[in-house]
């Protein structure tokens, strides 16, 4: 889920941006003197956050104090390196403070000041505030899914109210017009037509999988009003399950009806595919 999180103390400034994703992807941007907290603000990312990819921004303000330092050792080899250069080349002129000052990035550290502990502290508060933003977005999302997989249920209603007996009569009759077709009018078995529709009606019968689809739908429904945080990764599993239910159910179908309504379903479950990827 999309959200923005950001807080400050004792100039320290925490900035967190998230973007829809199906996994944790985390860039950290923060100065070279605060690398060493890279690994827990991580972690810390990864205990509040399933999925998502996350754009973190920390800084100190120039205003915080700034102590720095000159590397003697540093300074002292660079100077004899232009030293053993002047009398290699045999050149003239003296190697002082100002020559050596223009290589100061080579030997002059900044130490900055800034309070750890506020640090820390503004890191959870940018966290609460995205966290809470993302919930907001969840809710709409949620009532969004709720929407789709009501009418998901709605078709499968009607689908059941396609199968049972009338399923058994279309094979049969399907059935006994192939076979005139073959015999033409030569006398057949009706009782041992009756047997072979039975038959393929069994190969053909979809009221396991429409049973599945409602306990899915329902499993679907509980998560969403569920107090779970992570969710996410179990409505993938569930939007999966439905689908591979109604591309069976397109497959042993005879009824174009039944046809037709499951090619409705696929297109809601589709939609409901890309909804979930956004959910934590």
């Amino acid at each position: 889920m999309t959200g923005f999180g950001g807080a400050e103390k004792n100039g320290c400034r925490v900035e967190i941006r998230s973007l829809n994703s199906r996994f944790l992807d985390i860039h950290i941007k923060a100065p070279s003197f605060l690398n060493r907290f890279d690994i827990p603000f991580r972690n810390l990312l990864k205990e509040r956050f399933g999925r998502g990819k996350f754009d973190v921004s920390v800084s100190v303000s120039e205003g915080v104090s700034a102590d720095f330092k000159v590397n003697s050792e540093i300074a002292g080899r660079l100077y004899s390196v232009f030293k053993e250069l002047r009398e290699d080349l045999s050149l003239s002129g003296e190697i002082d403070i100002n020559m050596i000052a223009g290589f100061h990035q080579l030997y002059l550290e900044t130490d900055i000041g800034y309070d750890e502990a506020a640090l820390y502290e503004v890191f959870g508060q940018a966290m609460d505030s995205l966290l809470d933003m993302r919930e907001k977005e969840g809710g709409c999302l949620a009532g969004e899914l709720l929407k789709l997989v009501d009418s998901l249920t709605a078709m499968n209603d009607r689908i059941k109210g396609l199968t049972g007996d009338n399923v058994t009569r279309q094979i049969t009759e399907k059935y006994r017009e192939r076979l005139k077709t073959l015999l033409s009018e030569k006398d057949f078995d009706n009782s041992r037509i009756l047997q072979e529709a039975a038959l393929m009606a069994i190969k053909l019968d979809i009221s396991e999988e429409i049973a599945r689809m409602d306990s899915h739908q329902k499993q679907f429904r509980e998560m969403l009003s569920g107090s779970d945080i992570i969710i996410g990764r179990q409505l993938d599993f569930i939007v999966q399950e439905l689908n591979r239910e109604i591309n069976t159910i397109t497959s042993k179908s005879i009824d174009y009806a039944i046809t037709g309504l499951t090619v409705e379903m696929k297109s809601v479950i589709e939609k409901m595919k890309e909804q979930v990827q956004n959910i934590q």
